[in-house]
């Protein structure tokens, strides 16, 4: 690097270093990608667009994904790179994004990354195109072009207004049917639904002296207007046969007011999974469920807290299989929140009115404390993995039996012991008969020829002792074998079992 000025880059270089060990190994996704060359202007941009409309992201150049391997930038390309790569985002991107442009050094090999945070005003897009044809958003490892719903929810996101807090003009409040959520109310902190809590909890709002019913109310609410506008604001719950989608043992729907979805869903689950001992601890039983029910329970509040409501013809959905269980919720994790994080006490809140309501109810204990209660729970139950994901526009975490695995093969281990030791009795029933040598067994069982198989078991009876030779000469043509005691002792045991 002699002759080069690298100025403020080598302030990061270090650090960046050491996140490139780490990072190379992750794979492509919401945050990250890597290229080989610096792609064509338009894909570019595109790729800082989305990242700028989600949560940030990270660009690698000089890095190929498939298969991963550094195979860096010439060095005296890289000032002329950072110049183009600069001049793309200006020319191409609306509004302004200011990326971070650092230059790495991985084992003598030279690679550029492209740092772009999340955007304060999006939505972001390609001025070729306008706002209405350039919207790009990150979804996986992909850019995916952004249709009018995706331009009005990061509009709602620069605004602070969130989907909930919109205005419905369709039906007064009064009319509006909420029993449900008003028996809730009052039993859990034994108050009536009046207008002045309403206004409290921002759920219905002044307009001009006219009371205009929020979507959050309208969710709350059973009334057939929550039924036309959000038919999808409901939990599909299903128990599955086997460890994949397909057969389904029960299935349940909640619809009707949200209020009451999340303990509706995770009584649906505990119907599904085993409660059983663990061990005795003293002279007391210590019972505890198969899965960790505080975990599930955070969960599944979160989904419904949490969900996208603005998205349509998607649903919560709960799978329990023989293996483990998904809870997946329309919208894609809150930029500002890391499921990887879990001790670091993160809040951030999607539903801006229904959030406080549930945490009135008691429904949520404090803010940022879910995350942690899940973690600390998952700690009581090393044998349930925790992996979260987003398929396309929905965010879903699963709950592994890492056991489950190891249960099937020790089954499948013990099937095929059984299956040998029905063998062995087959074997040692023709030989406690008669003097047979192979061919006769073999033809006493059905079989053609002499298989691998009897082989086998004719040699592990006669190491075990329960048969034996007649000759001394392995290879002998007038070889025979009959049972011993030991064998008929193994006889009688197996027959006794059945």
């Amino acid at each position: 690097m002699t002759g080069r000025c690298w100025s403020w880059k080598e302030k990061f270089i270090k650090l960046l270093k050491l996140d490139l060990t780490q990072k190379i190994k992750l794979p492509e996704g919401r945050r990250l990608e890597f290229k080989e060359a610096l792609p064509a202007n338009a894909d570019f941009a595109k790729t800082v667009i989305a990242f700028a409309n989600d949560a940030g992201g990270e660009l690698f150049i000089g890095i190929k994904n498939n298969p991963r391997v550094i195979v860096g930038i010439s060095e005296n390309l890289l000032d002329g790179l950072e110049n183009k790569i600069s001049n793309i985002i200006h020319d191409s991107c609306a509004l302004v994004i200011q990326p971070e442009i650092s230059f790495l050094t991985e084992a003598g090999k030279h690679v550029i990354r492209v740092y772009i945070h999340k955007g304060s005003k999006p939505p972001y897009f390609l001025k070729s195109k306008g706002k209405a044809d350039g919207v790009f958003i990150r979804v996986g490892s992909s850019n995916r072009l952004g249709d009018n719903e995706t331009i009005q929810r990061l509009e709602r996101l620069a605004a602070n207004i969130s989907f909930d807090a919109g205005l419905n003009y369709s039906k007064d409040f009064i009319d509006l049917k909420k029993d449900e959520f008003a028996s809730f109310f009052k039993e859990k902190i034994s108050e009536e639904v009046t207008e002045n809590v309403l206004e409290k909890l921002d759920l219905i709002v002044d307009e001009q002296g006219e009371k205009r019913v929020t979507n959050a109310l309208i969710l709350l609410s059973e009334d057939k207007l929550k039924t036309q506008l959000f038919p999808n604001a409901k939990i599909e719950c299903a128990r599955f046969k086997g460890t994949k989608p397909g057969n389904f043992i029960d299935q349940k729907s909640f619809a009707g007011s949200i209020i009451g979805h999340a303990e509706l869903a995770l009584n649906f689950v505990k119907r599904h999974i085993s409660e059983g001992t663990k061990n005795y601890e003293g002279v007391y039983r210590n019972d505890r469920w198969e899965y960790p029910i505080i975990a599930l329970r955070e969960v599944i509040r979160n989904a419904v807290i949490h969900r996208d409501y603005s998205l349509t013809g998607k649903d919560i959905k709960i799978a329990i299989f023989d293996d483990k269980i998904e809870i997946t919720s329309p919208g894609k994790l809150l930029p500002s929140v890391d499921f990887d994080e879990m001790f670091a006490g993160q809040s951030d809140v999607r539903n801006k009115v229904l959030a406080p309501v549930f945490k009135r109810l008691g429904i949520i204990e404090q803010w940022g404390n879910g995350l942690q209660l899940i973690a600390d729970d998952l700690q009581e139950y090393p044998e349930i993995k925790m992996i979260w994901s987003e398929p396309g526009m929905a965010f879903r975490v699963s709950f592994i039996n890492t056991i489950y695995t190891v249960q099937q093969e020790l089954q499948q281990e013990l099937q095929q012991e059984l299956q040998q030791m029905t063998m062995y009795g087959k074997v040692l029933v023709q030989i406690s008969q008669q003097l047979l040598s192979k061919k006769q067994i073999s033809n006493e069982l059905g079989q053609k020829s002499i298989s691998g198989q009897l082989n086998k078991i004719i040699s592990k009876l006669v190491d075990h002792s329960l048969i034996e030779r007649s000759e001394d000469e392995l290879s002998s043509s007038k070889q025979r074998y009959r049972i011993t005691n030991r064998g008929i002792a193994f006889l009688h045991l197996l027959n006794n079992k059945k």
